[in-house]
Parts: structure tokens; sequence; C-alpha cells
């Protein structure tokens, strides 16, 4: 539990509202806390910037990081991007080139204020992250570290969108939540008049953003741009990483390690998409103290040793029966000396009729066969697990009914993995068109099956990503299929077991037709990064979880989650419903405004029709204040052909209850090896 601290060493002013001008003369809108005391002793500046509404959607969580980092002697700058909350122009697209100029001019006002050093640190989480590490590449001359949460160096092949080449729901989903936060109106209190025309500039410029990542089904300059993985020679500040378990973000903290030289510190804990101190599930981790280490050595210059012992430091998970949410993940923190460790080998275990085979046995070469019914993968969990509705994988022996499954006998001793798990599979397919599903479930003795981790590979990717081709069916090739990276113990007793599946959805969005696949099992294996540590290891702890007491909201309207597998046996149509509600929250202190915010999701499809599947996510934005109130509600629909996707958008603003701007957008897209 986050504790709240009412003391801290710097007593803080707040400048509410204040207006930065980038170089194109468009107004961007900061918030700003900082020391009391650096309006005659400067002081290093931070800065978050991101998309998502510094008045009123993420106030609850900035009042508790900023002033905290305030406190500690730090000018913390809170920037809304273009288009967003109270700032000026447009948004319509993430990771545009403008958004990292603006960033960078905004770095630059910051350094020249009379209150600042120069000294700048930029820090978030998901958008905010990469926002940080993105502009890091440009090398601004008065960033001189990050701290990064929840983030990844490569767009096409480990974000929201895309996965092994296969398309993610979450690419759908993601495009909802910006589809609504994009066409939302200021504050007229801050912003005055001027309310109306800049939320008609916002939905005159709006659109559905899957559009745009659906021309994109290749990696190709698209996702290139901003992917800091095409030369990580250009990051030269210093870089704290982090993320969670639970999380999609798992990959990037390890190949960020790997790969830059510049000083740098990992740390993954059990969490889902959410900072380290609030974190879940737990153990969090008083990450805001750390924070606090980290900028104090290189913008303060303090020898506090912040960079002393491992370079990773890493939850490692117990066994746990399958759920959808945990409140605490059991395990220990361990920690590496670096990454790639070499306290990590590689163990590969041959695939044997419905087995894995001890290392280095011989096996029979057979063909084994799967054709997933489309109801493999309803119990996946989301993509990246906000843990709220509880999203994590379910029982996965539904999801093994229909999967070619192998597994160990029961270990004889514990088993450590740390790092990304890969299998290497002798395949053919009989479409042109096919995917391929790996899941690594740690069995119980009961028979419960808990997935550990998972991965994706459209064939048609199986030579790269840039340019895929389409399979010749019958014909077998070798292809390796990487599983997220993690951190697992496998208990003695238990079991571990590989299931391999020809569909995925709807967390990944299936081949255009039912594809049967065949693996052969004596040129196949298993490849475990297996973890073995002599001698006894060190205990490595955290500081409890605390931040700055967070504002005064008062809860108007219950919030309301849900998650809900349904299979109508009469018509055969089933579906994923996923309802993320958060009520209506009054904030005080912004002169009781009003915030209702609730998105419903919808995944379904009919019986194993692939050309059934569909996407649809509608949110329903409202504010309010006295007189005022301003509601968006909009709405996406993705349905496909074998040979095209056909997306449907609405989006509807309402002064009151008169609906006052309305907007419709159809467009067909040809299926490009998806």
């Amino acid at each position: 539990m986050l504790r709240e601290v009412d003391s801290l060493p710097e007593d803080i002013v707040v400048d509410e509202h204040v207006w930065i001008t980038v170089s194109d003369g468009t107004r961007l809108a900061a918030k700003i806390w900082r020391p009391v005391v650096s309006d005659r002793e400067p002081v290093p500046g931070l800065l978050e910037y991101i998309p998502y509404r510094k008045r009123d959607l993420t106030a609850i969580r900035d009042s508790i990081h900023h002033p905290y980092l305030a406190g500690h002697g730090y000018a913390c700058v809170r920037v809304d991007m273009r288009g967003t909350g109270e700032s000026e122009g447009v948004l319509t697209d993430e990771y545009l080139e403008q958004e990292q100029r603006d960033a960078e001019d905004v770095l630059d006002w910051l350094a020249r204020q009379p209150w600042c050093t120069g000294e700048l640190g930029m820090f978030g989480i998901s958008w905010g992250a990469f926002a940080a590490l993105q502009v890091a590449a440009r090398k601004p001359p008065n960033l001189k570290a990050i701290a990064i949460s929840s983030f990844t160096d490569d767009r096409y092949a480990d974000d929201f969108h895309y996965m092994g080449g296969c398309m993610l729901s979450d690419n759908l989903a993601e495009s909802g939540t910006m589809f609504a936060y994009s066409t939302l109106p200021p504050d007229p209190a801050l912003v005055g008049e001027r309310w109306k025309d800049m939320w008609r500039e916002r939905v005159d410029a709006a659109g559905p953003w899957v559009d745009t990542w659906l021309h994109h089904q290749r990696r190709d300059a698209y996702w290139t741009h901003a992917s800091v993985n095409e030369s990580y020679a250009d990051v030269r500040c210093p870089v704290l990483a982090t993320s969670g378990w639970a999380d999609g973000y798992s990959n990037a903290v390890a190949r960020l390690l790997a790969h830059v030289d510049v000083p740098r510190k990992g740390l993954i804990g059990p969490w889902s998409h959410k900072y380290p101190h609030l974190g879940e599930p737990g153990p969090a981790i008083g990450y805001l103290q750390e924070l606090v280490r980290w900028w104090d050595h290189w913008l303060k210059g303090v020898d506090n040793g912040v960079m002393d012992g491992p370079m990773l430091v890493t939850w490692m998970q117990d066994s746990v029966p399958p759920s959808t949410s945990y409140h605490r993940r059991p395990g220990r923190w361990v920690g590496e000396p670096e990454w790639p460790s070499p306290n990590v080998r590689p163990v590969a275990l041959p695939l044997a009729r419905h087995r894995l085979a001890e290392p280095g046995e011989t096996v029979p070469g057979e063909d084994l066969t799967v054709q997933s019914p489309l109801s493999v993968g309803q119990f996946a969990g989301k993509w990246a697990s906000y843990n709220a509705p509880p999203d994590l994988p379910y029982d996965q022996r539904e999801e093994d009914g229909g999967s070619l499954v192998f597994e160990t006998e029961p270990l004889t001793e514990d088993v450590e993995v740390l790092g990304a798990p890969r299998v290497t599979l002798d395949i053919a397919a009989d479409r042109p068109v096919a995917m391929v599903a790996v899941r690594l479930s740690d069995v119980l003795p009961d028979g419960r099956a808990t997935r550990v981790t998972y991965g994706l590979l459209n064939l048609t990717h199986r030579d790269g990503h840039e340019h895929p081709q389409p399979v010749v069916p019958g014909e077998r090739c070798r292809v390796d299929v990487d599983f997220n990276v993690v951190a697992q113990r496998f208990a003695a007793g238990h079991r571990i077991r590989l299931s391999v599946s020809s569909s995925y959805w709807p967390l990944a969005w299936p081949p255009p037709e039912p594809t049967t696949l065949s693996v052969r099992t004596s040129s196949s294996e298993l490849v475990l990064p297996v973890r073995e540590v002599a001698g006894e290891e060190p205990v490595i702890e955290f500081g409890q979880p605390e931040g700055a007491k967070p504002i005064s909201t008062t809860q108007l309207r219950p919030s309301r989650h849900s998650w809900t597998v349904s299979r109508d046996l009469v018509q055969y149509e089933s579906a994923l419903d996923i309802v993320k509600d958060a009520g209506t929250i009054a904030f005080p202190d912004h002169d009781e405004l009003e915030v209702s915010r609730c998105a419903h999701e919808r995944y379904s499809w009919v019986a194993d029709d692939f050309e059934t599947v569909r996407g649809v996510t509608e949110w329903t934005m409202a504010f309010a204040r006295g007189d005022w109130e301003a509601t968006t509600v909009t709405r996406q629909e993705l349905t496909c052909t074998r040979t095209e996707f056909h997306l449907h958008a609405r989006l509807d603003a309402y002064e009151g209850t008169k609906r006052v701007m309305s907007r419709n957008w159809e467009s067909t897209i040809t299926r490009d090896c998806v």
C-alpha cells in the first residue's frame, strides 16, 4: 500500500497553468511543481510529456509523483502534447516528428528558466517513456538522464500493434483509446471561450488511428521512425528502465541493457502496465525513492552509489494457480551483474510425441497436426494487462484442447527460467497465410495450467518482417518463435508444458481461413534460458512504496469493471466483452469539475468461421461544471473477409443533450499477408 508522505525536504510552489510556446508558435499547456527555494537557488528540471490530460485524467497520479519529486529538490514540468488537454493544435497519430520537435523545444524552454540549473531529466510510463527514449536518441544538449517504465525500442515488433507479424486486437483497442482522448475538449476554466473552437479543430482533424496502422501491416519506414533499435548508439545519456512481467512491454528492458552503451540499470517486477510504486500484482516498491537517488546522482552529482550492484534486478516468480488477477505474486528479487547474464544458459528440450524429451535425447520423427478452433485464445487475457478489470490469462486446460501439447515429466527439482525462451519448429501449413501461437505453462500437480509466457509468429514473416512471403502449402520450413522474456521458478513436482496452436483469437487477429499446421518432432525443440547461480545469493530489498498525498476527489458514480466470455450454443456466436467504467469523479480543487469515462470492447465470432471475427470499441467521455457539459461518444468496428479489412468509425459530440458535431469514417484495407 502506498504510504502518503506529509513532510518533504523542501516546500513547493505550484503553477497550475503555464503556456510554453514551441518553435511554430503553438502553445502547449504545462503544470509546474518546484521548490520555493528555486526562486533564489536554481534546481534541476524533470519533464513528463504525455497526451493524457494533466487537468483531469492523470491529475490524481500527477499529484502523487510531481510534488514528491519537487519536494526533493526538482522542478517538475508536466506537459500535455499538442492537441490534448489545454494544449493548442491537434494530435493525429503517435510518435510523430512534430511531437519530438515539440519536446526538444520544451526542454530548451525549461533549461532557460531562472529557477532551473539547465540539468534535465525525462521520465514517464508508456507514452511518456516512449517520448523520453525517443527524445534521448535525438541527443538534446541538456537531457542528462532518463527513467522509463513500460516502453519499447521497436514500434513494429513489440508494441500494441503487431507481434511476430500478427496483428493484435490491442491494435484496435489502443486506437479506440486515442480516438476518444484526441477528440476531447479543453477546459474552459483555463482556455476561456476558445474551448469550442479548439474542440472543433480536434474533431475536424480526427480519425481512427487504426486506419493508418492497418495501412502498414509490415515493418516499413512508418514503424522504423522513432524505433530506437534502429540505432542504439544514438542514446547517449544514462537510462533507468523498468517494466513488469504481466505487462506487454517486458522485452524492451532486456534489449536496452544488452545494446545501449551508456550507464544503465534495469528493473522488472511482477507488475502489469503500472508504475512500480503502484504495481499490481504486488509487491509494489518504493520507486519514487529510487527515482530521487537516480536524479540526485545524474543531475546533482551526488555520489550515492546508485550504479552499484546488479545491472538487472528482476522478480523471480514462484508457481501459482491460474487466475485472471493476483493481489501479490510470490517470489523473490534476484540480481544479474550484466545482461545477457553469465548465470543463464540455454537448455534444449527436443519435441517428442506429446512430450518434452530430456536434453540430448534422440526422438523419433513424426508429423503431428493441429487445426485450432477460434475459441483457442478466449482465456488469453490482454496483450498489455492493466489488472483492472482482471485481464490475466486463465487456466490453460481448455485452450490446450485445441492445441498440440508437449510437456515434461514431473520435475525432480526446481527449475528457474530467466530470459526469452525460444521454440524451433520444423513446420508446414496447408494455406498461404498462416500463424503459429506458442504458450509455455506451469502445470500444477492437480493438472491446472498457468500460462507463464507466450509467442506469436505470422509464418509469412518467417524470413523477417520487412518483406513477408506467402507460405507454399505443404512445404516444410524451420522457424524460430521467441517467447516474451520472463522470470519463473517451476517447482519440483510440476510439469513444464509447451502448447502450439494455429490461431489465438481474440488476442491476435486470426489468419484469413482455418489452417492445419504440421510439426515434425525430431527436428523441433524448446530452448529454455535456465538460470543457475552457485552459492548463496545476496538479498535485494526495496523501500515501501510512498508518494505525496493525492488531490481530493469525490466518486459521484461508482466504477464498474467486467470481463465476460460468452458462448451461444444455438447460434454458435461467442464473444469476449470487456467493460472499463471509471464512473464519475468530481475534482473540488478544479471548481467541481466532473469527469465520466467508460469504455466497452467486444470481440466476437461465429463457430469457426474466420470471416465472422469482429472487434468493436466504444468510449463515452463526459466533462461537466455548472451549466457546462461536453460529451464525446466514439465507436470503431473492424471486420474482415479473406482478402480485406473493413473499418467503420463514428464520433458524436454533445453540448448538454444537443449533438453539435458528428462524423463517420469508412475504410477498406487489403490484407497484406496478415
